[in-house]
């Protein structure tokens, strides 16, 4: 397993491993160059046995959503420069590539993992993980924070198009 630093892609490769399921992590410390554009590294790259295999960006969040009033708000921003990066990636890796977000919740509480169908522990800590294709989300995310060039998918086309991690695979 590679020395990650950050727990929701730590989270993601244990459970990868205990799942069976093939990859590669990407090493984050070499950048690459893509027609002479420096391209964000997305996380892992994800054999899948029923669609096309993944190139996986891990986004780490609270569920429910910190400051979330009384509802479960799936929290599921990103950079734009994110977005854009990995569908050049797809176009480097081909047709047989697709980008996936896979948002790794941190869950507040055992209620909370009521709404995910794959759950993993990790480090004492339960996590959540769901994904969507980079396409779709890209089809329906709306500027988040102009300052921070981040956008967003509303609630309820998030949940519509989301999925657990083991559909993917």
């Amino acid at each position: 397993m590679a020395n990650r630093k950050v727990i929701y892609e730590a989270c993601f490769e244990d459970y990868l491993r205990s799942a069976g399921v093939p990859y590669v992590a990407v090493d984050e410390a070499k950048k690459a160059l893509f027609a002479g554009v420096q391209l964000k590294s997305f996380d892992f790259v994800v054999y899948s046995g029923t669609g096309p295999n993944l190139l996986a960006d891990v986004k780490g969040r609270q569920f429910p959503a910190r400051g979330a009033k009384g509802g479960r708000r799936w929290e599921n921003w990103t950079e734009r420069q994110d977005l854009d990066s990995l569908a050049r990636w797809e176009e480097v890796f081909g047709s047989g590539f697709a980008a996936l977000l896979v948002f790794c919740y941190h869950l507040a509480d055992a209620e909370a993992s009521a709404g995910f169908e794959t759950v993993h522990a990790f480090r004492g800590e339960t996590f959540g993980l769901v994904g969507v294709y980079r396409k779709a989300y890209a089809d329906a995310c709306r500027l988040r924070s102009r300052s921070w060039d981040t956008v967003s998918v509303p609630t309820a086309a998030f949940r519509e198009m989301m999925r657990p991690v083991t559909a993917f695979f």
